[in-house]
């Protein structure tokens, strides 16, 4: 079954102010629906295959009560952009017991994650509602967390990188075998596919 998180919705008391928020973030306004009693709009991230829904009689929910995490290949440099932006974004910090960990007493730390490891250093924000968002470095996705049948490029810059790097790497294979391989084709996508989905590379 393919199944996919779609949207969260999350609680604002004025949608105008969180509508011109968001905008200001560089998110994509998708809809703004009015209605009798009822205002839907949907905003989605740079790149985010989720997106977020809020409005006026969408939820029952206290504004400001949610957590929402945003993952970033750079926390430095989304933290700039996002105060370039007019948003005030905390210094960067990494977790005492390890990403999420708040059961601790202080459980933020200033700094970067000492060791550099993906997942564990962050930024964060609130929306004019107080909805707390994280900014989360990850550079190197978990085993298995990237679907390798669903591989995807935010741009044609990220994807000519890959083709780059598979070029390179079939180069290597060529002086290995030490035929030229008509094949090449096939080899660069199952190279660009496990790359991304962190299996193992083809030889």
């Amino acid at each position: 079954m393919n199944i996919k998180l779609e949207a969260v919705i999350v609680p604002v008391s004025d949608v105008d102010r969180a509508k011109a928020f968001y905008e200001k973030l560089g998110f994509r306004l998708d809809i703004d629906i009015v209605s009798e009693n009822f205002r839907g709009i949907q905003f989605t991230p740079p790149r985010s295959e989720t997106s977020m829904i809020f409005g006026k009689g969408v939820t029952s929910g206290r504004s400001g009560s949610a957590d929402l995490v945003l993952a970033v290949d750079n926390v430095d440099a989304a933290r700039e952009d996002l105060i370039a932006r007019g948003v005030e974004v905390s210094e960067v910090f990494h977790y005492a017991s390890g990403p999420f960990n708040n059961a601790v007493e202080n459980p933020r730390v200033a700094g970067r994650d000492p060791q550099g490891r993906s997942y564990y250093s962050f930024a964060s924000f609130e929306d004019p509602d107080g909805n707390g968002w994280l900014l989360q470095e990850i550079t190197t996705r978990l085993p298995g967390r990237i679907d390798s049948a669903a591989t995807m490029f935010g741009s044609a810059s990220d994807l000519a990188s890959a083709l780059r790097r598979a070029e390179a790497a079939h180069g290597e294979h060529e002086k290995r075998t030490g035929e030229r391989d008509a094949n090449w084709p096939d080899w660069y996508a199952k190279y660009v596919v496990a790359e991304q989905a962190g299996t193992e590379l083809p030889q």
